[in-house]
């Protein structure tokens, strides 16, 4: 299952780099994609684990980058 998310006043692309790898290393996550320019993460995983994956997303946005707010799309 693919779901998508905003990183509200993200503009540092290497703390970008950062989350991608974090949140790319997830369990449950197949694939993860964040697009700068667009302040997109785009994760694949498994739909039972999303909710709890939601939540360990914005443990790791909020270490990398606090002023950053994570909105669900």
């Amino acid at each position: 299952m693919k779901k998508t998310y905003i990183l509200e006043d993200l503009d540092c692309a290497h703390c970008a780099a950062i989350i991608e790898e974090k949140v790319g290393k997830l369990e449950g996550v197949s694939q993860a994609r964040l697009t700068l320019l667009t302040q997109k993460l785009v994760i694949e995983a498994e739909e039972e684990k999303i909710s709890l994956l939601t939540e360990e997303i914005k443990k790791i946005v909020k270490k990398v980058e606090p002023d950053v707010e994570v909105i669900e799309k």
